[in-house]
């Protein structure tokens, strides 16, 4: 189980060791999904035994002692993000090759998506906050790299404030953990909380802030999230799609540990704002625009505000409705962007202003837009309702009043963004941009509508899985909010 559990770290950094010397792109294609496939393998593997006995793992790299190894741990929660990451990260490789866009072709490309790959990795099962810090530097380092690899002007511009925004998220990241470590002693997550809940209350909240606003500039939250609309449109639309379905989905993740095992139910109510402030300027953000990829891109936003929302709100049943939030949304939102990127490889634009009619070319890619956008706007039988629902209903045993009209305005907001891109994009005569272009548009792109369909009817297995999956994030949450047994679990391995 040991080297199970490390293989979605070490099996995509080996292979990025490789490919610095294997220069050629069909040997960096099968060395990149070799490595994904093992990934994916040793991920399922681990998911399925906690699945069963919800058992903690945890793996200390070459042995060394608790206070200086690197330490993986696995919970219900980090399991499953390992595993939905692993499953995401292989289908928009496929969909890259299928693009053939300059940017896969490069011989820098596979080898930074591999690092990426496994920085998210070691993000999900990192069991100390230096561990923690180093993923972070490994994702966002290979980021950088996947985000300006064109090299437009464009992209550059966009990618400049992308970098000042996260090397700023780093300094205050690892400033935060060296106050951790200077007041504590230690940064490891199974060691923290005992020692934290003995700190003043001053100093114990200072650290805690700095810990919010680190992962809050990730999560893209309100106030901080204006550098996420003005980057991710400019990249490729295989790169926005894992950066828009996982990356802001990291720092999520680390808030949820953050509000759980670190500082449990400290500053609820300004999480809470700040869930509902997120909602509604990111849905505000998308209705005010007519590009398909910009309307997404403030939809991130929006719905990780949502998520938020209910992390402030507490408790098992809101944790429950924030982990199948987090769950669904990551395939949902990944396959919209794979859909656009369709619309704009095949017609030059991906704007209501001038492509039109895609319905009437393409049935099937308009279905493909239809099912995730259906989800995303909350609408039943999606799996967007199961958890949109959840977390109102959570919110009104919290009697969360507010946060509740304002996540039901932000619902409808969505559903009507959604409505503009379908009625602008995919309904309505054919364009001349249309007309011009090449007839049928999966024709010539059948690896990119096979890899978009794979991702939505991984949307769909969620929601047709909904009962199972809302169980075990029932029971995920449970065993987030049960700090003493995380501690014990950790502590004696």
């Amino acid at each position: 189980m040991t080297t199970v559990l490390s293989l979605p770290v070490l099996g995509p950094l080996v292979a990025a060791a490789l490919m610095i010397f294997l220069r050629g792109l069909a040997v960096q294609r099968f060395v990149s999904f070799f490595a994904l496939g093992v990934s994916l393998v040793a991920s399922t593997v681990t998911f399925v035994n906690i699945w069963d006995d919800g058992v903690i793992r945890v793996v200390r790299m070459s042995g060394w002692p608790g206070s200086f190894a690197i330490t993986l741990v696995a919970d219900r929660l980090s399991a499953a993000m390992v595993l939905v990451a692993t499953v995401v990260v292989t289908i928009v490789l496929a969909y890259a090759t299928g693009q053939r866009a300059p940017d896969e072709r490069s011989s820098f490309y596979h080898p930074v998506y591999m690092v990426m790959a496994a920085g998210i990795s070691q993000a999900f099962l990192a069991g100390d906050l230096f561990n923690l810090f180093v993923a972070f530097e490994i994702l966002l380092m290979a980021s950088y790299v996947l985000l300006t690899l064109e090299g437009t002007n464009e992209q550059i511009r966009a990618g400049t404030t992308y970098v000042v925004l996260n090397v700023l998220e780093s300094m205050i990241l690892l400033m935060a953990v060296g106050l951790v470590f200077a007041a504590t002693g230690t940064v490891s997550m199974a060691e923290l909380p005992a020692r934290l809940a003995e700190l003043p209350d001053g100093v114990r909240m200072g650290l805690h802030l700095l810990l919010l606003v680190a992962f809050g500039i990730k999560a893209a939250v309100f106030p901080l999230f204006f550098w996420l609309p003005d980057s991710y449109p400019t990249a490729p639309s295989s790169v926005s799609a894992v950066f828009a379905g996982l990356l802001t989905k990291v720092g999520v993740y680390c808030l949820i540990r953050t509000q759980t095992l670190l500082f449990p139910g400290e500053l609820s109510d300004l999480v809470i704002v700040i869930g509902a402030a997120t909602m509604l300027v990111g849905v505000l953000g998308a209705i005010s625009h007519r590009d398909m990829k910009r309307i997404l891109s403030f939809h991130i936003v929006s719905q990780i505000g949502y998520m938020i929302f209910g992390l402030g709100i507490g408790g098992v049943a809101a944790i429950a409705a924030t982990i199948f939030y987090l769950i669904h949304h990551i395939p949902v939102k990944t396959s919209l962007f794979l859909v656009e990127g369709i619309v704009a490889r095949d017609s030059g634009s991906s704007s209501s202003e001038e492509v039109s009619g895609l319905a009437r070319r393409s049935p099937i890619l308009a279905a493909l837009f239809l099912v995730p956008a259906l989800s995303l706007a909350g609408l039943p039988p999606f799996s967007g309702f199961l958890a949109k629902f959840a977390i109102v209903r959570a919110g009104v045993s919290d009697a969360q009043w507010i946060g509740i009209a304002v996540a039901l305005v932000v619902s409808l907001l969505t559903l009507v963004s959604m409505v503009k891109i379908w009625v602008g994009v995919f309904w309505g005569d054919v364009s001349p941009v249309e007309k011009a272009s090449i007839p049928g548009v999966l024709r010539h792109q059948k690896t990119m509508g096979v890899s978009t369909g794979a991702i939505v009817l991984f949307s769909l297995a969620i929601a047709f899985a909904a009962g199972p999956l809302y169980e075990f994030a029932t029971k995920a949450a449970e065993q987030l909010l049960d700090v003493a047994g995380y501690v014990a679990a950790v502590r004696s391995s």
